[in-house]
């Protein structure tokens, strides 16, 4: 149980634990890794990386496309997701690294046939980690990315359509005003943590081509938005809230809405690559 004074960083057991469960009870996260895992093109590999690879839902993804001969490199800078990870990924062709990926070409070897990153890219420092990323595929390796739509700036058309009232996170909003005298804070222009043209331009100075980019969305319920944001990392909202006060929050928040009323989230999704060699 998360203690009640902290939303929990990613290295933490709780945390970990938390967000195994709901990749296993929830499809939102094995849906996006076998989608990244099949813009990979992963059937003639002999070596993939996944990047940011947490407690292993990409890189069951990729072990369940890859050849039987491949080897698979979970890399994550979270001792804690690795180590809850191991406990369920359970196959001979699987390494995991601890590393940061910012330090990506220091922990695998290169000439890997390509690189996947499921929600996680954002996280990073983007022009390193891309640096990275050429340093160690292969010419005409693939790297595979998705941000999430927020963080992108982009939204895809059935965020709009499959609304049929009020998102989870505005019902938080009135909640922890109504209840804890919350004070949102005043609204502003956003501005894409990670924009296309911004990631455009840092694979172009990384040397990699991007072959095609696609907004998609990601069709779930009210129910397993309730899961993600029980999650202690994601708990909301920000402030000065224990974790049980965030959690009496989210349930007077949910009872507010019909649990299978459907959600959609926004993910840009990104293929690129190194280019081959010239002859």
């Amino acid at each position: 149980m998360a203690p009640q004074d902290a939303v929990l960083g990613w290295d933490e057991i709780t945390t970990a634990e938390a967000y195994a469960a709901f990749s296993r009870d929830f499809p939102m996260y094995k849906s996006t890794s076998r989608e990244l895992a099949s813009r990979a093109e992963l059937g003639d590999s002999r070596l993939v990386i996944d990047l940011c690879g947490g407690a292993g839902a990409t890189a069951e993804a990729i072990l369940e496309l890859a050849p039987a001969d491949a080897q698979v490199i979970s890399v994550d800078n979270a001792a804690a997701m690795q180590r809850v990870g191991r406990r369920s990924v359970n196959d001979p062709r699987l390494t995991w690294v601890s590393a940061a990926a910012e330090d990506l070409a220091d922990h695998v070897p290169s000439g890997a046939d390509a690189v996947v990153c499921n929600s996680a890219i954002w996280k990073t420092r983007a022009s390193q980690v891309l640096a990275a990323v050429h340093h160690v595929l292969r010419p005409g390796g693939r790297f595979v990315f998705n941000i999430g739509g927020g963080f992108a700036g982009v939204r895809h058309p059935d965020e709009a359509s499959a609304r049929t009232g009020p998102s989870l996170n505005s019902l938080i909003q009135q909640v922890a005003a109504s209840d804890y005298n919350y004070v949102p804070p005043v609204a502003t222009e956003s501005v894409p943590k990670l924009s296309l043209d911004a990631i455009t331009d840092q694979l172009a100075a990384a040397e990699l081509l991007v072959l095609a980019t696609e907004v998609t969305a990601q069709h779930s319920t009210m129910a397993e938005k309730k899961a993600w944001l029980s999650i202690p990392i994601f708990a909301r909202p920000a402030g000065e809230f224990t974790h049980a006060q965030r959690m009496d929050i989210l349930d007077k928040a949910y009872s507010r809405t019909v649990p299978n009323a459907p959600t959609v989230t926004t993910w840009l999704t990104v293929v690129a690559q190194r280019p081959s060699q010239r002859r």
